[in-house]
């Protein structure tokens, strides 16, 4: 019983993480939403970076726009950074790891792309360079972050959007982002293929 306990209290830090986060930003996961199907309506893509967990999460949330979510619909334009292994280590190998997602943006990268960096810290390196080589580009910045943002809350410009998860752990954070994901790609098909 003291095992159950346990994950009784992970569901339910979990729901509370997630209906604090929607009292706080639900409008804001629209207005993203808005910002990246109009993006990809006007032939633009999306760049996705993130370490760790949140590189599974850029590859997850890649994979459902390339594919599909949860109707059947074109493929859309969506990379993430994070799987090109022989390009990520030679970049580390010849730069520094810190420039990993950078330079491929600068080579991936046009106005009219935009970048999904996600940190659950707000501090990743790398995460940060590649939101000065979106600038840099002119690509809008969509960061998922959690606690206080961090670094990369600071360094967003005006047409950037934070969507900061309401939570302090890590695993609240990581669940909460896969969460605000599906609803984009949601967002996003109901606004490229189902407005009326």
């Amino acid at each position: 019983m003291k095992l159950l306990k346990r994950v009784e209290q992970h569901f339910a830090a979990s729901l509370e993480a997630k209906q604090r986060t929607l009292a706080m930003i639900g409008p804001r996961i629209v207005q993203a939403a808005e910002v990246l199907a109009e993006r990809l309506r006007c032939g633009g893509k999306i760049l996705v970076c993130g370490n760790g967990g949140s590189a599974a999460d850029a590859q997850h949330f890649a994979a459902e726009l390339v594919n599909r979510f949860e109707m059947e619909r074109p493929g859309l334009a969506a990379i993430a950074l994070t799987t090109d292994s022989s390009t990520l280590t030679s970049i580390a190998n010849d730069y520094a790891f810190e420039q990993v997602f950078a330079r491929q943006l600068r080579a991936l990268g046009r106005p009219g792309d935009m970048l999904l960096a996600i940190s659950t810290s707000g501090h990743s390196p790398n995460v940060l360079a590649a939101m000065a080589a979106a600038q840099e580009l002119g690509v809008m910045t969509v960061a998922l972050t959690g606690r206080d943002g961090g670094k990369m809350a600071e360094q967003l410009k005006a047409d950037d959007l934070e969507l900061r998860v309401s939570a302090t752990a890590t695993a609240r954070i990581q669940e909460t982002h896969i969460l605000i994901m599906h609803c984009l790609c949601d967002l996003i098909d109901q606004r490229l293929f189902n407005s009326p």
